[in-house]
Parts: C-alpha cells; structure tokens; sequence
C-alpha cells in the first residue's frame, strides 16, 4: 500500500470558500490509490522525508481539510496524495484560500502510520529527531509556554526545555510576558546543540512568515476607494496604524476626524476595531532600512457624514453663533461653530491697531460671532465679532447706513491719513468708517492723535457706502449746520422784506 499523505501548506494566492466534502471521502480516495498502486505492480514512490518541501496539487476541499497530490515525487504518472488540516488553508475571515487545481508549497510535518501530513509547522514534535528535523527544514513546532524568567519564556517542546527570548516573543514589546504562560504557541527552532540541552525558539519569525502570507492575500482585495476592517496597533503624534490583515496602513491626524482639532490620540487607543477607507497604495517604497515596502494611507473621517453637505445648519448666514477658538494666526483667528466646521475671524475684525490676534483672544476662548458669509466651494467661512446685547441664534443685519446721514461711533485707531471710527451697535470691518484727514475739520498740520484719541466718542457724517468701504466726515456736519444757519438767516430776511423794512420793524418795536 502506497503511503498516505499528511501535508503542511505553507501559502496560497486564491481565495474560494470550501465545499461540504466529509473527511470520509479523504478516506476513499485514499484506499482507491493505495488499492491501484498494490495491483498494478508499479514502483514505489520516492520516499518522502519529515520536514521535506513539496509542491502540491489541490485536488477536493473538504469539511476537515484539504485533497491533495504530491508532485514532486510522482512514479510513472502516479501522485502521492496528501490531506492538509482545514486551519492550515483558513483565512482569519474564514474564507478558504485555496481552490482546486492550485500549486500550492508545503512542508511534509507529519509521517505516521502510511500517513503524511503538510502544514506551516510541524505541529507537536515528539522528542529530539522530529525537533532535529524542524531545525533542519526551517519549520515552525507547537510548544507550551510553561514560564517565564528574566530574559524570555520558557517553553516545553517536543519533551524538552527550550527557551524564546523575549524580543522573539511577538512582533512588537510583550507588555505582560505572563499573558503567555500555558498557552500553546508556534516557534521557529533557531538554535539546537549539545543534545537538545541548548534549544532557542523564536515566536516572531513564525508570526512575520504568517504575516507575509496574510499581507499577499490582503493587497489583493485591497482597492483605492474601497472600505476596509482593521485593528489599530499604535497611535502616534502624527497618526494610528491600522493592521489590514498582514500589513498595517496609516491614517494621518488630518484623516482623522473632520474636527481639525482632533488628533489619533484623542479618539483612537491600541486594540480599537475600525472600519477606514482606502485613500492611496503606493509600492515599492523604501523603508528607513533602505528595504522596498508597501505604504497605505488610510482615511476613518471619509466614511463619516461630511458636515459641510448641511452647512446652511451649522452657519446660517446673518446669524449670530457661539464659537470656540481653535487656532491663532497672524491673520486672524479661527473660530469652531460645530465639530468639523470652522470659520476665520479676521484681525481686522477684532478692532483696534493689533500686530496678532493673540493680544485680544486666546486658544480655547468662547465668543458669540456673526457669519458674514459661507463659500461652499472652498469650504471658507467668513466671521466677524457680535456687537454686545446680541444673543445667539439672533439676526445681525446692522445699522443701515445712508448716505447723508448722521452716525456717532467711537474712535478704533489713528492712522496717517485718518481716523477709524467704529458705529455704534457694530462690531468689525462692517461698521468701521474711515474719516480722512482732510474730513475732519481741523487745521492743517494737527496732531490727530491728540485730538482724537481712541475710545473717544464722535459723529460724523455718511459720504460714501458700497464696496465694502464706509467714508465718513466730521466737518461736514459743522458746514451743514453753517449752511443751516445760513439757510435760516437767508429766509428770515426774506421774510422781513414782505413786513416793511428793519427801521419799521425796530419803530414797532
């Protein structure tokens, strides 16, 4: 009778779930092609070896496992033919990632009773030659974490003392070593001498060989656009890794939420399930070991809801809202009206000759502002201060200014060439008012400052509006009263002379 076959499937590139196939029909198959190689008179195969690579051919998948046929140690046309264990060939999905006809590399870890058994280890070695025959072949063996010492974990494997140090314990720092004791794990053998006296395991080449695999099969459903599940390892200054399946992405602190003030550290901690979209794959990339990697950045914010869609509900325009400051720039400040939408306050709108919005606002500041106006294209909002009285929610058209008309105000700032007046009941560029040297009556050659120091009340006289710009006067006012006057004096003469002349006035006087 031919030997059965037991294979350890090393990796696949397909995926195709698995069909309802009982272990019984293994059974079947395994008697036929023993019972045609016991009545043909063939030559036996060539005999395989523990911890030999093979190359195998998937033949029917099953409810336990997978069918298989050996290729390399096919006798005039007849292949010996193997069963690898349905976990060796499951994805952490569960989908199975082999299909039938697939070429697959294994390494034979089991010979027992005509049996053969293939896997990505060996499985439980029993004693010192099946252990000498992983060290050989490079495959992985099931031991027990038994303990734990000052440099790693003490591992009982195959009936003997072997240990893993703690750097080879994982891929990346073991907080607690003890979480380990008593559990079952796969070790790589990296060292055997003296007998089995010296064994030195490592846990982490097993744990980056399975990572290869899973990384392989996770860049090929991966899609630029496309949403994934992952698990964040670590969060970072400027970001959170994501582990894909194998391979881990990145999602940048500007990915993170579509409130700029948050960062990865304010919404994500390590072992956080996340589902993120796949903004960009880029291969081929060069690590700082000079090695080529893959590099994926992630986004968590692309699958929120984008505030900006309902914008007209978060800054009404003419409304006036409660904001906090978020950031100061030497241009102004800006202002959060709701999570992920933020407005600028410009220093021309806190008032006063400012060299930074720093000296009048502060980050983290609550202030009631009016939104001037939203531009939805470039996703830019325009704030200006709320004058005092104003409640939020209320409407902030301002005072309607006429050209001709009388406004009194308070004195913002002296420039060179005028005096900045700010209206009554404004607040901002809206009602700032600019009174030119030559609009405010005095004598060539005063010194404004002194006459018109800031704070100081004034009113002056609308010469023009529009365009955003607001020119005012004060010496308009006193020739419109001169004018009045003279207007007066004019009409009262002309009414004297219907009444008889001044002397007749004074005599009925």
């Amino acid at each position: 009778m031919s030997p059965r076959v037991r294979l350890c499937y090393i990796g696949a590139r397909i995926s195709q779930p698995m069909t309802n196939d009982s272990k019984d029909d293994f059974a079947a198959l395994f008697e036929a092609q023993a019972l045609g190689s016991k009545n043909s008179g063939e030559p036996k195969a060539k005999k395989l070896r523990l911890g030999e690579p093979v190359r195998a051919e998937v033949v029917q998948l099953g409810r336990d496992g997978v069918f298989v046929e050996i290729l390399d140690h096919a006798t005039l046309g007849k292949r010996p033919q193997a069963f690898i264990a349905i976990q060796e060939v499951r994805a952490a999905d569960g989908q199975i990632t082999v299909k039938v006809g697939e070429v697959i590399e294994a390494i034979v870890v089991e010979l027992r009773d005509g049996e053969v058994r293939l896997g990505r280890g060996m499985g439980k070695p029993e004693g010192l030659a099946e252990l000498e025959n992983a060290y050989a072949a490079g495959v992985a063996v099931e031991g027990k974490v038994t303990g734990v010492n000052k440099g790693g974990l003490e591992v009982e494997v195959g009936g003997l003392r072997g240990f893993c140090p703690i750097s080879q314990a994982d891929r990346g720092y073991v907080a607690d070593p003890a979480t380990l004791v008593g559990k079952s794990l796969q070790f790589r053998v990296t060292e055997l001498r003296d007998g089995g006296k010296r064994i030195v395991l490592s846990r982490r080449a097993v744990l980056a060989d399975e990572a290869k695999v899973a990384a392989a099969q996770t860049l090929t459903r991966l899609r630029v656009g496309a949403s994934a599940r992952g698990s964040v390892t670590s969060v970072r200054e400027f970001g959170a890794f994501v582990d894909l399946g194998g391979i881990e992405g990145l999602i940048p602190n500007g990915e993170i939420s579509y409130d700029r003030s948050k960062k990865a550290s304010d919404l994500l901690t390590a072992g956080d399930i996340v589902e993120v979209e796949v903004r960009e794959i880029q291969e081929d990339v060069k690590n700082k070991k000079g090695e080529p990697t893959t590099k994926i950045t992630l986004s968590l914010k692309a699958l929120a809801a984008d505030p900006w869609l309902q914008i007209q509900d978060y800054a009404p325009e003419g409304k006036v809202l409660r904001g906090t400051v978020t950031r100061l720039m030497d241009f102004g400040a800006f202002v959060q009206l709701a999570p992920g939408v933020e407005g600028l306050l410009h220093i021309s709108e806190l008032g006063g000759k400012i060299a930074h919005p720093g000296a009048v606002l502060k980050v983290g500041e609550q202030l009631n502002v009016i939104v001037r106006s939203v531009d939805r294209t470039a996703r830019k909002i325009a704030l200006a201060a709320a004058p005092d009285g104003l409640a939020v929610g209320a409407d902030a058209k301002g005072p309607t200014l006429i050209v001709g008309s009388i406004v009194t105000g308070t004195v913002d700032r002296v420039e060179t060439y005028g005096v900045f007046l700010q209206i009554e009941g404004t607040r901002g560029r809206v009602g700032r008012g600019l009174i030119p040297n030559g609009e405010l009556g005095t004598q060539r050659g005063s010194d404004s400052r002194k006459l018109f120091p800031a704070g100081m009340k004034l009113s002056a006289k609308v010469l023009e509006t529009g365009d955003g710009k607001l020119r005012l006067s004060v010496k308009a006012i006193a020739e419109d009263a001169e004018r009045a006057d003279f207007d007066g004096y004019r009409e009262s003469a002309a009414a004297g002379s219907k009444m008889g002349t001044l002397g007749d006035l004074f005599k009925k006087k």
